[in-house]
């Protein structure tokens, strides 16, 4: 699952992990999601240690008690220097750069920053090892970059196609794991 609505930078900003919290409008979509999973014995819930994701899994539970862990690698992909910057900005501080990482978008680094190859390297080890070490339905609540390079590993999509694969706030994406084998059952589904 993704996290609520953050901010809507005009123009828009690169986020990366800036630690933002939930709009009024990403509280009342994480509310929303609680009703869907109010029948769904979770058995835990793993987010990313950024304030976005935990606020979401905290309105999703609700009054239930389930313990929510915060997973470092589920960290949303780092953008280093641009961070907080606009495309412009990015286009003045660091000439040239922005394109460069267009022709190359799963290996290009920011300054500081990591590459979704990157980002890939330390999240998707993470998905199985939780899959494997905590038996019944987990609820991880992460961010677009790492949703995405895990669908798009899934898919077998190269990570250059990753940005085709939507990801809505508090969109849900359910992935069932049997007997080794993973299997999506939904990308970016609503409530």
């Amino acid at each position: 699952m993704r996290h609520g609505q953050i901010e809507q930078f005009q123009p828009r900003r690169f986020v990366g992990q800036l630690d933002l919290p939930l709009t009024d409008a990403g509280k009342i979509q994480a509310r929303d999601m609680r009703d869907f999973f109010k029948d769904i014995k979770l058995s835990r819930i793993f987010t990313s240690p950024l304030r976005r994701t935990v606020q979401t899994a905290e309105l999703v539970a609700g009054d239930r008690i389930i313990d929510i862990k915060p997973v470092p690698e589920l960290a949303e992909i780092n953008l280093g220097a641009w961070e907080g910057l606009t495309v412009a900005e990015v286009g003045k501080r660091f000439p040239g750069e922005y394109e460069k990482r267009g022709e190359d978008l799963a290996h290009y680094r920011t300054e500081g920053g990591e590459s979704f190859a990157d980002l890939a390297q330390r999240s998707l080890p993470v998905f199985t090892r939780l899959a494997m070490e905590n038996a019944g339905p987990l609820l991880v609540v992460a961010h677009a970059g790492v949703n995405r390079v895990l669908l798009a590993s899934l898919q077998q999509l190269p990570l250059k196609d990753l940005l085709l694969i939507p990801q809505d706030y508090c969109c849900l994406n359910i992935i069932n794991l049997d007997n080794g084998n993973w299997h999506i059952a939904a990308i970016n589904q609503r409530i």
